[in-house]
């Protein structure tokens, strides 16, 4: 396992991804790394300020001869999905990510790796620290929270930037360019009860769903991939009339597709083996139709120490008849952009704790209105359960123009390079683009990254040609724009 990453070229951009690596920073708990970054700015002698908020922005002065070229803000968020197996122990809050190359990529050791989005602040720090580089204005604009509410860029207030360009560098495919991406917003569903004694004459079993690849629920949602909740509740679906559900936990953050999905169910004698050969047949099933897509999956039914609680009887049913029918995964594809999804949902996190479930999804879309439609359908499927409905934390989509000046200036200068245009692609995932562009009506924007697979799942990975690549892109564009 080679683990020394800053041997990579560009050195100076895989030194600084380094130095991130070692600082914690799981979103909402980023603080350390708004530090390291306003103190990073500060140790360049560059004009730094943090706002109400947490976001940073670091100004560096036009090189000598660029004074006239237009300012440019270049844009990445601090903060990072915290994802482990589960064999793996780690605490996202103190414990450094343990970066290695493994091949032509850098990965993990069985966590997250924090390329999305740490790849693109290490290259809005490699541009501050550089004595050689020739720009315009530079803004490094690194924003708080972005992958759990994107509240950074939803209470960045107007007259803090200068910049009349903004360059996104969160998304994840080099030779692609971002004109557009999808608003989402949080919806969550609880279930209210009084936990009742579990039954006597009867045998505890832990149910687990697990091995799935999980990934972006965004990103990722159109490849077929298994939702451990949707399996682990189809499960219980079938067996709802033979068993006692004690509690459920799956998932664990509403933006990734869930790899894993457990319940502690209680089972009457006269049913354990009704239950155990039921699960072993229907476990090869969903195995068979998930084979190509997920050929880890595993489904195991493991007896256990009794349970002293059950979900109360009378929401049990309720509760799977909501999980099993809720939509999940692709709802529509785009009418205009061909290959693009439209509208998606992932059914994220389904954890009980004490007299409660909470269910929490994470709904997409590039139409506002499908937006509601969707979050609105999903509404009318729980509280025909009787569960309370809540949504939160909406941020709008961000409408392609593909007259804007970067967009054209960008193309010629990555044709020039590579002799190719780049693709030219809207996301089905969340960029601040949407906010920002809110707030700063008048910026041309545009979005650009390397090349990052499975990001939001301990396999993620980042492709070190296309990190190069990308960087030679970006310095051409600030020293031609």
């Amino acid at each position: 396992m080679d683990k020394d990453i800053t041997k990579l070229k560009p050195q100076e951009l895989w030194k600084h991804f380094y130095e991130l690596t070692k600082v914690p920073r799981p979103s909402k708990k980023e603080q350390k790394a708004v530090d390291f970054i306003y103190d990073f700015g500060k140790s360049l002698g560059l004009e730094t300020i943090k706002d109400n908020v947490g976001n940073v922005i670091i100004r560096k002065p036009a090189t000598a001869g660029k004074e006239n070229n237009p300012g440019v803000i270049l844009q990445s968020h601090l903060d990072m999905v915290p994802q482990n197996n589960k064999d793996k122990a780690h605490n996202f809050e103190k414990d450094p990510i343990t970066a290695y190359i493994d091949g032509d990529w850098v990965t993990a050791d069985g966590t997250t790796l924090g390329a999305d989005n740490g790849i693109g602040v290490a290259a809005t720090m490699a541009v501050l620290a550089s004595k050689t580089l020739k720009h315009g204005a530079i803004e490094g604009l690194f924003t708080i929270d972005e992958e759990t509410g994107m509240t950074g860029a939803k209470n960045l207030k107007q007259g803090l930037l200068n910049g009349k360009i903004l360059i996104n560098l969160d998304s994840e495919e080099e030779g692609e360019l971002y004109v557009g991406c999808a608003g989402g917003i949080d919806a969550t569903f609880t279930f209210k009860y009084t936990d009742e004694q579990a039954p006597t004459n009867a045998e505890t079993y832990n149910i687990s769903v697990t091995k799935l690849k999980g990934g972006h629920s965004g990103l990722d949602i159109n490849l077929g991939r298994g939702n451990a909740n949707k399996v682990l509740f189809r499960i219980l679906k079938k067996l709802a009339n033979d068993l006692y559900i004690s509690s459920i936990e799956g998932g664990d953050v509403r933006n990734a597709i869930p790899r894993e999905a457990f319940a502690t169910i209680v089972v009457p004698s006269d049913k354990t083996s009704v239950v155990s050969s039921t699960i072993s047949e229907l476990a090869e099933i969903i195995k068979t139709e998930l084979k190509e897509t997920e050929p880890e999956l595993t489904i195991t039914l493991e007896k256990t120490n009794p349970a002293a609680s059950i979900i109360a009887k009378d929401v049990q049913s309720k509760l799977i008849n909501a999980i099993y029918a809720c939509p999940n995964g692709v709802i529509r594809m785009s009418d205009t952009i061909p290959g693009l999804v439209e509208t998606s949902t992932n059914l994220a996190i389904v954890k009980s704790e004490k007299n409660q479930t909470t269910v929490s999804q994470l709904i997409r879309s590039s139409v506002d209105t499908a937006k509601e439609d969707l979050a609105s359908a999903e509404e009318s499927v729980f509280s025909l359960a009787g569960a309370e409905s809540d949504f939160t934390g909406s941020y709008p989509g961000w409408k392609p123009n593909q007259d804007s000046q970067i967009l054209l200036k960008m193309k010629k200068i990555y044709s020039d390079l590579y002799g190719r245009e780049p693709e030219v692609k809207a996301i089905h995932a969340g960029l601040e683009c949407g906010l920002l562009g809110g707030v700063y009506t008048d910026l041309d924007m545009i979005s650009c990254g390397p090349t990052i697979k499975y990001p939001h799942s301990p396999d993620e990975k980042v492709n070190i040609a296309s990190v190069e690549k990308w960087w030679t892109f970006i310095v051409a564009a600030l020293e031609n724009i």
